[in-house]
């Protein structure tokens, strides 16, 4: 198989919403309106995401932002009124700042995860 290229692809409830969300507290690059909404991701990669009247959001993480410094980040996002999730189960746990450390902890990245308006679940997580 040789692939020309590839791109990742969701749904949501409300591509309005969803435009603002992107575009204004991400900070994406919107390329394409035809069809639902087209993004530039860092990079490289493109997204693609779509109106689906039944949406149910994805219970699972459909997109992950690698950042240099995850304090920054999470700060930077809460100042646009993102709101970050918290964990406190056996496998996960989040502190103060709703940050997963996993890299003190050896089990990976620290993360933090967040919903966009349509309840999909994306995080940024440190390298």
């Amino acid at each position: 198989m040789n692939y020309k290229a590839a791109f990742s692809g969701f749904s949501v409830d409300n591509l309005a919403k969803a435009k603002e969300f992107y575009t204004k507290k991400l900070g994406l690059k919107l390329t394409d309106e035809r069809m639902g909404l087209g993004f530039d991701l860092p990079g490289g990669g493109q997204l693609f995401i779509y109106e689906k009247p039944d949406h149910a959001p994805a219970s699972f993480t459909v997109l992950n932002f690698v950042v240099d410094n995850i304090e920054q980040a999470v700060k930077e996002l809460k100042d646009k009124d993102v709101e970050f999730e918290s964990y406190d189960e056996e496998m996960i746990s989040t502190d103060k700042q709703n940050i997963a450390r996993g890299k003190t902890s050896g089990q990976g990245p620290d993360i933090a995860w967040f919903k966009d308006p349509a309840g999909n679940v994306l995080a940024v997580l440190e390298s």
